[in-house]
């Protein structure tokens, strides 16, 4: 008999470079000191620090909540009479009050993009962080159709709050999500004319999975279920008027449907767990436009049974694939192409550079391809071997050169608003040093796995040891950061 894939791995298996491959997987990698407390405390107590953690309580209360806020009644009958009567100045007057609020909505969508930078950076929960960005790309909502920052604000939160929880709740609360409601126009749909942008999206991205056995007749079912879900301001309304009542047919099911029956009808299909533990695999260990491979469809197929039998439940699913001797396979370490962020904020917590000017880092994910808050459409991002190409490694390369030295090729950075710190890599130089001089050789090979995260091609290591050679052995602040701008500069850093 075949061995189980997500058979745990045993303990003695789990060893440094183990707990470094986690960490950078289910989070955004650390310290070597954060490595090493992982590893001391066994696989089980690692992935339970990980993945068994209470939600955070953020504080982006901090941001304006009503920019958007809709006219009043009042305000309404007094543009209305204005139009009426020819009255243009008071027209003018409202039509620049909403212009001058959608550029003051514009600044803090640019804040609130930063303050969620910041948490990913700093954040002592990885994996929130980490599954919230998930969320992002599955339930994708964009910022140039829903024009409201508070909206997406609280859609985040929304994620964050189910990071590792239950997909059947998440997937509740999103067809009530104001930000989802206005970027699928949920809001318009109503009886008699129903929208089908939710429930196709349902069906086809976000529950069910595209091609998995339903037809236009259950969107159109699924849509009528949908009908009335609406919201005014900054919540959830259901206008009963609006709701089909009648009779609907969804999948071989028939009963006068409402939104959350409709889920809970594509929930009961073996397929969603399947088609999400598929994302969630070719997430967090293979991001192959091929993936998975027999044994990879194996370890989903093992996870689709345990999502199942958790009541669709995430943290034991994940749990159980980050204790699995498939995770932690040699060939999965250091395969899957870092997303733009993944990049940045890696390198943050790896290395110890600076944080620099988060909207200099921002745009430059987004020159590389991954504008938070803003996907491409609602499929969100391709991920994998997508996120290269001679233009967005040329941002890549810049950007860690600029992490590293603070200064960006075509950027002026006083302009930026920023001097300069210069990388002060102390706490690697003493991790480096401990107990006396250090063989260069180690350090090479040290430096060389802990960023690339496997063993090295023998070239990049003699590529390092010509250029320690030709400097002088003594191993410093400023040869650490010499050497990590050599190795960010190779390929397999791209890599994570």
């Amino acid at each position: 008999m075949a061995a189980n894939p997500l058979a745990p791995l045993p303990d003695r298996d789990f060893d440094y470079w183990s707990a470094a491959h986690l960490l950078r997987r289910a989070g955004f990698g650390g310290t070597p000191e954060m490595v090493q407390t992982l590893h001391a405390a066994g696989i089980d107590d690692a992935v339970e620090r990980l993945v068994d953690f209470t939600p955070t309580v953020d504080d982006g209360d901090r941001f304006d909540a009503d920019i958007m806020r809709p006219r009043s009644t009042e305000e309404n009958r007094v543009l209305a009479e204005a139009r009426a009567r020819g009255d243009e100045a008071t027209v003018e007057r409202y039509r620049r009050d909403r212009q001058q609020r959608q550029r003051r909505d514009r600044r803090q969508l640019g804040d609130i993009r930063a303050w969620w930078l910041e948490r990913m950076i700093e954040t002592t929960q990885p994996l929130e962080e980490k599954m919230t960005l998930f969320w992002h790309g599955h339930f994708a909502t964009g910022y140039r159709t829903v024009e409201d920052s508070w909206h997406l604000m609280m859609q985040n939160r929304l994620f964050r709050a189910q990071a590792v929880g239950d997909f059947a709740s998440l997937t509740r609360s999103i067809i009530r999500d104001p930000a989802m409601l206005q970027y699928l126009d949920g809001d318009q749909n109503r009886k008699g004319r129903p929208n089908e942008n939710l429930a196709r999206e349902l069906m086809e991205l976000f529950v069910l999975g595209e091609g998995n056995g339903y037809t236009e007749a259950d969107i159109r079912e699924g849509a009528r279920a949908l009908t009335g879900f609406t919201y005014a301001d900054d919540a959830f309304e259901f206008r009963r008027e609006r709701h089909d009542p009648g009779q609907k047919s969804i999948l071989g099911r028939r009963g006068a449907f409402d939104g959350d029956d409709f889920v809970n009808v594509l929930l009961a299909r073996p397929e969603t767990s399947v088609f999400l533990c598929g994302k969630l695999y070719r997430f967090f260990v293979d991001d192959r436009p091929e993936s998975p491979d027999a044994e990879g469809r194996k370890v989903v197929e093992g996870m689709a049974r345990t999502l199942r039998r958790s009541k669709y439940r995430l943290a034991p699913v994940l749990g159980q694939l980050f204790r699995s001797r498939h995770f932690h396979a040699p060939e999965r370490r250091a395969s899957i192409v870092k997303s733009p962020i993944q990049l940045v904020v890696q390198s943050i917590r790896e290395l110890g550079t600076p944080v620099r000017k988060e909207r200099v880092l921002l745009e430059a994910t987004d020159l590389m391809g991954q504008n938070l808050l803003q996907p491409p459409s609602v499929k969100g991002w391709d991920g994998g071997r997508s996120w290269i190409n001679t233009a967005t490694l040329f941002v890549r390369q810049n950007t860690l050169v600029y992490q590293l030295t603070g200064r960006l090729p075509g950027l002026d950075a006083e302009r930026a608003g920023e001097t300069p710190e210069p990388f002060a890599s102390e706490k690697l130089v003493e991790h480096l040093t401990t107990g006396g001089p250090p063989d260069p050789d180690l350090v090479v090979d040290y430096l060389l796995r802990f960023t690339l995260g496997t063993t090295p091609h023998p070239d990049r290591r003699s590529t390092l040891r010509t250029f320690l050679r030709d400097v002088g052995d003594r191993i410093d602040r400023d040869r650490i950061t010499a050497m990590l701008a050599l190795i960010t500069a190779m390929p397999e850093y791209q890599l994570t």
